[in-house]
């Protein structure tokens, strides 16, 4: 960590730890108007509960935090580093986010890896990397389970999930409209309305338009504005019909299209000997000579179905059924620069011209749930079910060569998954409790690759199959009425994974399952009359057989792997408190400690002598390569922090307000090899906004995004060039919202 990012790592945290002192919340505890943190319920076992009763870590993030953070048009990476323990990336534009809990997490970029973090939306478990892009809005919270949760969600759960779970339909009317405007030409356009269509049947309507012009410059053709805008618009119809006093059913029709720029790959804006971004970099222009205008494309559209019967005997029933359907483009120069008429553009190494294309061509997922539940309020409860699981994608890539394709080919996907779960809890006394549960998986893959474009390959066929049990053991001591102690122990599982990139390589490459066994033991806490809530643990997991992925290199290629075992430790805090009647405030912070573990690990390095290679070097049948044991997992910093400040001026009508929010991202290296260049020093994002909110339900205000204007490295491409994507640039604008 750099000098002067430990000064700004100090500085926060010292004045994180000054807004939250005790001395400072007892003054004011005895106020008669002060105000409480509120009940915070979550679904984390698909029942709703007191999170400070569930022994799992959860951090939720909802209401007016939720809203700053994804102000300004952001996707769903604004979690990133945002919770503790969670970072987001992605290499594909706004799609494709690949989440990382613990460090734990896949730098896979091909459009049908697996990851070891799920996102589940609305019950519904995406799966395929491109769905998990589906755009926030009107929801209801988001929360992050940390560690494995195989038992009781989908699939391929063993690292944690994010759990999204928009407002449902009620008989109440409730509407709200909110659009703000800002730099770029930044247009963001929210809105929801809902209430009864008859004394059983209600619905909800939400919409959400993003769009940004372009504005950054193709130095190579003169073009100005040429890339980084979008237009994403989304939309999701809800229908609730209360039948009966014990019989919900709920539909849920949704869809999306995305139309903007891919993600851009910047030539040499890394110096070679040097961390971080270098001389070359310049956010506002880029030297391209491919891409076609580096687009970006996805159309998706889903339905779900979830009934709920309640037998009014302590038993019901749910069924739930979802079905996603995706089809994308997105084209980009990888290299990054242009062979201009006076050499390399902009300066720095160069070895080869890199411009490829990437499509989902069609994607259909399905899925059923079905599980009974039992709580008739005694000692035992339970639940059991079955879930079952169905993929088809067919995928296109594409080289060219200007406007020529020189290679190209299709790959398809069928997956087929279905596993039998389980769990019980038993109040052992009104103060201990202790719970447990099973989950049966199995999960095969038929995969087929054929290069139909250029030098003819295939069809290669592989098949990769397993049946792996999930399961966990908890238990929940009260200590009194304000402090919780939990331990859990939990095994997760993730399924074999196929690849075959075969517009540059010839062969297909498999991995195998990879299982995790995770301990976790922790406090939550609820003090001073609920002004204060702490909560925190420590965590230690292995992996088994982990799944890794070499990425890039000179190749451009994707190559599956199986370290020996994966290790990792650490801890996660989170706080809210009310420090005065007008000042709330939130912390997070974690570390996480993780080592691939391996006698001897090899991976390719850096294509060309681009990087500064610091791991061991391997010479086998003449080829050099990396002994990769003993690094840590990729995209996996130790520190991520993050905190939030609201204070309000009390005034006729209403009240004045200003909102910060910070986060920290530790020091990340981007490859399984360890290299001077592909490496990003930790750094501070910070937002702000200042607001008036009106009795009369409206709320105008203005707010800035990257506030100190924060340049940093977010990934790389490592194959010929130092070449690598950044983060959002600073933005301001002013937002209007009215509730009705």
């Amino acid at each position: 960590m750099s000098v002067k990012t430990s000064l700004k790592f100090s500085s926060a945290a010292a004045i994180l730890v000054g807004l939250t002192s005790v001395p400072a919340l007892a003054q004011d505890a005895d106020e008669a108007d002060a105000r409480r943190l509120d009940t915070v319920v979550t679904t984390a076992q698909r029942v709703e509960q007191d999170a400070q009763d569930v022994p799992i870590s959860i951090t939720t993030v909802s209401d007016e935090k939720l809203d700053n953070l994804k102000a300004g048009g952001a996707d769903i990476r604004f979690l990133s580093a945002r919770v503790p323990s969670v970072i987001a990336e992605s290499s594909f534009g706004r799609a494709f986010p690949r989440f990382y809990i613990r460090g734990y997490g896949n730098t896979d970029f091909d459009l049908n890896s697996t990851q070891p973090v799920s996102l589940v939306y609305d019950d519904i478990p995406y799966e395929n990397p491109i769905l998990k892009g589906y755009p926030v809005f009107d929801m209801e919270a988001v929360e992050v389970l940390r560690g494995p949760q195989g038992t009781l969600f989908g699939r391929n759960t063993p690292g944690g999930i994010i759990k999204f779970d928009s407002v449902k339909p009620s008989q109440e009317f409730d509407a709200y409209v909110r659009g703000s405007y800002g730099t770029y030409n930044t247009i963001d356009l929210e809105g929801a309305v809902g209430g009864a269509l008859t004394d059983k049947l209600s619905a909800r309507l939400s919409v959400l338009h993003q769009s940004r012009d372009d504005y950054v410059d193709n130095g190579f053709t003169g073009e100005a504005d040429a890339f980084e805008g979008f237009e994403v618009t989304s939309g999701r119809l809800q229908f609730l019909l209360e039948a009966t006093e014990s019989l919900d059913l709920l539909l849920n029709i949704h869809g999306l299209t995305n139309e903007g720029s891919a993600r851009l790959f910047r030539a040499n804006i890394i110096d070679q000997g040097q961390r971080g971004l270098g001389s070359n970099f310049d956010r506002d222009t880029v030297f391209f000579d491919g891409g076609d205008g580096n687009p970006l494309t996805q159309d998706s559209a889903g339905v779900n179905f979830k009934a709920v019967k309640d037998f009014q005997n302590g038993w019901d029933f749910t069924y739930i059924f979802g079905h996603e359907t995706t089809e994308t483009f997105s084209r980009g120069d990888i290299d990054g620069g242009a062979l201009g008429p006076n050499g390399i553009i902009p300066s720095g190494p160069f070895r080869f011209p890199s411009d490829t294309s990437g499509g989902i061509d069609d994607l259909t997922q399905t899925t059923h749930e079905a599980r009974f539940a039992f709580d008739d309020g005694g000692p035992l409860r339970g639940q059991t079910g079955l879930f079952v699981f169905d993929e088809e994608v067919t995928i296109t890539s594409l080289a060219y060569a200007g406007d020529f394709a020189f290679s190209g080919a299709t790959r398809s996907q069928d997956s087929q998954s279905y596993g039998v779960f389980g769990s019980l809890s038993y109040d052992v006394s009104d103060q201990l409790t202790v719970s447990g549960g099973l989950r049966y998986t199995d999960d095969e893959k038929d995969f087929v690759a054929t290069r139909n474009v250029g030098t003819p390959l295939g069809p290669l066929m592989e098949s990769v199959s397993d049946e792996q049990f999930s399961w966990d053991l908890s238990a929940t001591y009260a200590v009194n009425e304000e402090v919780n102690l939990y331990g859990r122990i939990a095994r997760g599982y993730r399924g074999p994974s196929v690849q075959g990139r075969i517009v540059f390589g010839d062969t297909i490459s498999t991995a195998d399952s990879e299982t995790v066994i995770s301990y976790e033991a922790g406090a939550k806490t609820e003090l001073l009359d609920n002004r204060v809530r702490l909560n925190g643990n420590v965590f230690y997991y292995e992996i088994s057989d982990q799944q890794l992925t070499v990425v890039g290199g000179t190749n451009n290629t994707v190559q599956l792997i199986n370290a020996d075992k994966g290790e990792a430790y650490g801890f996660e805090a989170d706080l809210e408190a009310v420090v005065t009647e007008n000042l709330l405030v939130t912390g997070g912070l974690s570390y996480n400690k993780t080592e691939i573990k391996d006698d001897l690990l090899l991976s390719p390095g850096c294509g060309g002598p681009i990087c500064t290679i610091l791991d061991p070097a391997v010479v086998v049948n003449g080829v050099t390569r990396y002994n990769i044991s003993g690094n840590s997992f990729p995209n996996a910093p130790e520190w991520i922090a993050n905190a939030t400040a609201r204070y309000s001026i009390p005034i006729e009508s209403g009240e004045l307000y200003a909102f910060t929010d910070w986060a920290y991202k530790g020091d990340t290296n981007f490859f399984l090899y360890e290299s001077v260049e592909f490496f990003q020093e930790g750094y501070w994002e910070g937002g702000l906004r200042f607001g008036y909110a009106s009795d009369h339900g409206y709320d105008l205000s203005v707010f800035g995004r990257n506030i100190t204007d924060e340049d940093a490295l977010t990934g790389g491409i490592d194959f010929t060039t130092l070449t690598g994507f950044v983060n959002e640039p600073q933005t301001f604008g002013v937002e209007l919202r009215y509730d009705f």
